[in-house]
């Protein structure tokens, strides 16, 4: 699976480069070191059907013009933003509230994992993201917020994928933060969370 993660993460990369940004490209813009740990220890995270399916939306987005990254940061804007986001909405497509529902009921279990983390990791997540969207500001955006604008940027197929596997790890009582958490404490070169330091992930 690694092959097809490094696809997703050149992908990924592509769109992330042609993302503005207000001042000048961010500081992360110019880190694919840092990009491809972050974002592929997510995907190390998903099974090869979702690596799949989500890999196609993000060549269909290419072909016709469509920057996945760009809008899921746009979308964020709702929250942390509002202003700003009432004049870009426009280019984003609408969900129903089927659609929505879904996306609400991810959200919910994965807000649910992340507090569960930060309670039994306190130190390792340190420097992590504030966790709900009642938090936002114009400068800090939450977990939940970031997730928001990620899953609405899913095809259909993809977000029910995502949605399957979201579910199945529940039922395993697994949780999804903890994995991705230890793929990345792994990537820095530690034996587990537990004896990761306080770094910023």
């Amino acid at each position: 699976m690694k092959k097809l993660i490094d696809e997703i993460l050149q992908l990924e990369w592509a769109f992330f480069q042609e993302t503005s940004n207000e001042g000048g490209p961010a500081s992360c813009q110019e880190n694919f070191e840092t990009f491809e740990i972050i974002r592929g220890c997510q995907f190390a995270a998903w099974n090869e059907d979702l690596l799949n399916s989500y890999k196609e939306d993000l060549l269909e987005a290419r072909e016709i013009g469509r920057n996945l990254i760009a809008e899921k940061y746009g979308r964020m804007m709702e929250s942390t933003c509002p202003e700003r986001y009432e004049k870009i909405k426009m280019y984003f497509p609408v969900h129903d509230e089927e659609r929505t529902a879904i996306m609400e009921q991810i959200i919910a279990i994965q807000v649910e994992w992340l507090e569960e983390f930060k309670a039994l990791y306190p130190k390792q997540a340190v420097g992590t993201r504030l966790i709900h969207t009642s938090e936002d500001t114009e400068f800090d955006t939450s977990a939940e917020t970031y997730l928001r604008g990620e899953l609405a940027t899913y095809s259909g197929r993809t977000l029910l994928l995502y949605g399957r596997h979201i579910v199945a790890l529940k039922q395993q009582g697994l949780n999804l933060s903890t994995i991705i958490f230890t793929n990345t404490a792994k990537a820095y070169g530690y034996e587990s969370l537990e004896v990761a330091k306080a770094v910023r992930f």
